[in-house]
């Protein structure tokens, strides 16, 4: 259980830095960035999966395909919803939108929890149903200070969900459905690299860029790879447990950038966070159940 643990934290740390790191790759855009990062990252993916053996997801999957082609329709669906997540992961940043995004993954595992309950007829546990009762007390807030949330924190609290939701629904939740992803998403990031400057003279402009964008794909790739091991070496209520420590991580790289927390936010944020802290505890319930029983 440690080595799943220490796999954990550094996905999210990883992550964290990553989310840093793309202030540093000026004057690179947002798109360019994630062009960048899609086609460094695929390749050792796809090294990752022959390692590990798990090529014959991919393989599966792109028979399914051949023989259903609609199923191409769903493999293009679940794609755009994860390249958008991961142009926004790389965009807010660069435009100090960094809390907006952070709040979105925040509320993620509240909408995931409702979606469960609305797409699936999941029950919510007691402690479930007061976490969403005290994240509502922060939508409310904000709902009534600004009458919406910032698009950032919208597409990433819906968007994920929708993204799971698809995937199931066309059987491709695995690590086969991902690298298709990945592989979809490649023309469009092969696009941005050629449309911006980092295909021509400005790299001799700024040549730092020739080792911060390597750096970028390792750091893209040991994340992803950290999180695939996390998950398959831990419970999945301990794995989602630890996928709480991202976001928080996330606020702490937006206020190194020097992004800051207004003081008509803190009644949207502080019922928010106090909902996570909510799931948490019943995370922690669950394990110790599970503890009992294995005792």
């Amino acid at each position: 259980m440690s080595k799943g643990i220490i796999s954990s934290v550094t996905a999210s740390a990883l992550f964290a830095v990553m989310y840093f790191y793309t202030s540093l790759l000026t004057p690179l855009s947002g798109e360019e960035v994630f062009g960048w990062r899609m086609l460094l990252t695929l390749p050792c993916v796809t090294l990752f999966m022959l390692v590990s053996r798990d090529f014959s997801l991919a393989i599966g999957l792109l028979r399914r395909i051949r023989e259903k082609p609609l199923l191409l329709l769903g493999a293009i669906g679940t794609s755009s919803l994860m390249g958008v997540q991961l142009w926004l992961f790389l965009w807010a940043p660069l435009h100090g939108r960094s809390l907006e995004v952070s709040l979105g993954y925040f509320l993620l595992p509240l909408t995931m929890v409702l979606t469960g309950r609305l797409v699936y007829g999941e029950r919510l546990s007691y402690l479930q149903t007061v976490a969403v009762c005290c994240a509502m007390v922060g939508v409310g807030h904000e709902l009534y200070q600004h009458g919406s949330f910032a698009w950032e924190t919208l597409l990433v609290a819906s968007g994920y969900p929708l993204y799971f939701v698809l995937r199931r629904k066309c059987r491709t939740d695995h690590l086969g459905g991902l690298w298709v992803d990945m592989c979809l998403m490649m023309p469009v990031a092969l696009a941005f690299v050629l449309a911006g400057p980092a295909s021509g003279s400005d790299l001799q402009e700024h040549p730092a860029l020739y080792w911060l964008i390597p750096g970028l794909g390792m750091i893209s790739a040991l994340a992803l790879i950290s999180y695939v091991l996390a998950s398959r070496l831990l419970a999945f209520s301990l794995f989602g447990l630890l996928s709480y420590v991202e976001p928080v991580l996330l606020v702490g790289v937006a206020l190194l950038l020097g992004e800051s927390i207004g003081p008509d936010q803190w009644f949207t944020y502080l019922p928010i966070w106090l909902a996570v802290v909510v799931l948490i505890l019943e995370g922690f319930k669950h394990l110790l159940r599970q503890r009992r029983r294995s005792v």
